[in-house]
């Protein structure tokens, strides 16, 4: 089986919005507040990730707000937004 999950690049100071962008060109984007595990698809109501794709996400995750805290959120909101078709705040 293909790994949907994109590597994090931590030594790249873009690192997290890079792995943001990434999920979110691959249809994979949720809110890293979210438990990845209860992530589901609306209509199929199918999880959107196996326990593997869960478990590398919370440890990508949990790398990310142990190295940079609040700053995670942070890197995700301009992503989030472009994927929702919000227009960032100027």
């Amino acid at each position: 089986m293909e790994n949907r999950i994109p590597a994090y690049d931590s030594a790249n100071p873009d690192g997290m919005q890079i792995w943001f962008a990434e999920m979110s060109a691959r249809g994979l984007l949720f809110h890293p507040e979210e438990d990845p595990a209860e992530i589901i698809r609306i209509g199929t109501w199918e999880r959107s990730f196996t326990d593997s794709e869960a478990d590398e996400i919370r440890r990508i995750l949990g790398k990310m707000f142990a190295e940079h805290g609040d700053e995670t959120i942070s890197a995700c909101y301009p992503v989030f937004m472009r994927a929702t078709g919000q227009r960032l705040d100027a």
